[in-house]
């Protein structure tokens, strides 16, 4: 069956609003707690596979640091690591800490610990859980002596199910028969699904219709749309 691809409206920022959380539930919530300072805890760790939504999740709690008032940034290569965090009780959030040189664990090493002398917090995320990580003896035990999570992919049986949360929470009808088409013929991974379901969202308040198999297939088949065997 050819599998439909689609260029999405501008995509939404990446918040905790429009992240599905699934089985991470636990990681979203100790990750917002810790955004606002609100965990005593310096140290939070994502790991999991490639595309699960780990830079999502650290690029929302950046927002949610700054939205309460903290000193907050996110760094999406460990390159550009500062070692002196720039306020006291700063929250950061370190992308790909697996990919870091010598020079940046270093860095990254000295930014622990003058966090954790300051009441801030470091968010990192990796494509493996700290024990496993080919770091520094000293960077890979403070990382591990925090809080540490695995972001794990929605199975598929459990997607249906989040896409339906994932309307109902924000006020719109989604029936089964338009979760199945957008399963079947749009790109499977949690991000893109929701996004297509925000674009048909914000395209039935501007056609005044409601969201319904007809209305996607006419979006699949815009102007601008592509088909891509599968």
């Amino acid at each position: 069956m050819e599998q439909l691809t689609f260029e999405l409206a501008p995509p939404e920022p990446p918040v905790f609003g429009n992240f599905v959380a699934g089985a991470n539930a636990e990681a979203v919530a100790t990750l917002r707690r810790t955004a606002v300072g609100d965990d005593p805890e310096t140290g939070v760790v994502l790991w999991g596979a490639p595309g699960v939504g780990k830079s999502h999740l650290l690029r929302a709690a950046v927002a949610v640091a700054l939205a309460a008032g903290r000193s907050a940034r996110y760094i999406a290569n460990a390159a550009e690591v500062d070692a002196v965090p720039s306020a006291a009780a700063a929250f950061v959030a370190v992308d790909n800490i697996d990919a870091a040189d010598a020079a940046a664990q270093g860095r990254l090493f000295t930014l622990y610990n003058a966090l954790a002398a300051s009441r801030g917090q470091l968010a990192a995320a990796a494509h493996r859980a700290p024990a496993r990580l080919a770091l520094r003896d000293d960077l890979r035990t403070r990382l591990g002596h925090g809080l540490v999570f695995e972001v794990v992919a929605l199975a598929d049986d459990d997607k249906a199910a989040a896409l339906a949360v994932y309307a109902r929470e924000r006020g719109f009808g989604l029936s089964g028969d338009v979760i199945g088409y957008l399963l079947a013929h749009g790109r499977r991974d949690m991000a893109s699904l929701v996004a297509a379901l925000a674009a048909l969202d914000r395209m039935s308040l501007s056609a005044k219709r409601p969201i319904s198999v007809a209305l996607l297939r006419e979006w699949l088949q815009r102007p601008g749309a592509s088909g891509k065997g599968g």
